[in-house]
């Protein structure tokens, strides 16, 4: 029996499988926002109201990721402002958040797979962490880009994948270091970058290096960029 195998196809998948291969630049802007750039190609995820560019980097970005609708995840304001400008701008984000933004927001669960800035990106988990029984839990949902990198938005939810970047939120009224380090513990990545930090000092964020970091619980370096700074993942 002969297979053929159309070259079109196979120089198509030959291409994806070199793109995915080559590093990627992740850069760490305020709190939980960051882009990964490949190129000429940019996705930006949790654009929120803590970071001061927010309507600078949508400007820029080929696509948006949300991860819920906490303001400190989403410029609500800065990201209508900018879909009004693009039509063809789209913004993958949970069903709760799609509602708000119309028909260029495109609601994801847990289990889908998607393009985004030529990017392919996975859905996991679906609810945010608990921060008290007295306040209801939103919808939350983390996004594994290009295989590698791991936002998890507001939660500890462990994908079940292989992650080589995991970022790792530090503060917030739901956050706890020992179930931070038991998230690193079960996720097992390559290395780890802290997110979500800006409700900690300086010496917060330290602290939370050494005690979730390689010396600490972990084995793996917690890893702090400034913001504005950049890394190859």
């Amino acid at each position: 029996m002969l297979l053929y195998i159309f070259p079109g196809r196979c120089d198509e998948k030959n291409r994806r499988d070199e793109r995915e291969k080559k590093p990627v630049r992740l850069t760490k802007y305020a709190h939980a926002c960051v882009t990964l750039t490949d190129g000429d190609r940019t996705l930006l995820i949790d654009p929120g109201a803590f970071t001061p560019n927010a309507a600078e980097l949508l400007a820029a970005a080929d696509a948006v990721l949300v991860t819920h609708e906490h303001f400190d995840h989403i410029d609500e304001n800065a990201l209508r402002a900018e879909l009004a400008k693009r039509p063809d701008l789209t913004v993958h984000t949970t069903a709760e958040v799609a509602a708000k933004l119309g028909e260029q927001a495109v609601a994801v669960t847990a289990g889908d797979r998607f393009q985004a800035a030529g990017f392919d990106v996975a859905v996991h988990g679906e609810q945010h962490a608990l921060i008290h029984a007295d306040i209801p839990q939103v919808q939350n949902v983390g996004f594994l880009v290009a295989d590698r990198v791991f936002h998890p938005g507001d939660s500890y939810h462990v994908p079940d994948t292989a992650v080589e970047t995991l970022l790792v939120p530090t503060s917030g009224p739901w956050t706890k270091f020992g179930e931070a380090a038991d998230f690193v513990r079960a996720v097992r990545p390559g290395r780890t970058l802290q997110i979500h930090e800006l409700m900690l000092s300086e010496l917060g964020q330290n602290s939370a290096a050494m005690f979730l970091g390689k010396d600490g619980l972990t084995g793996v370096p917690l890893e702090t960029l400034a913001w504005g700074d950049s890394t190859e993942v």
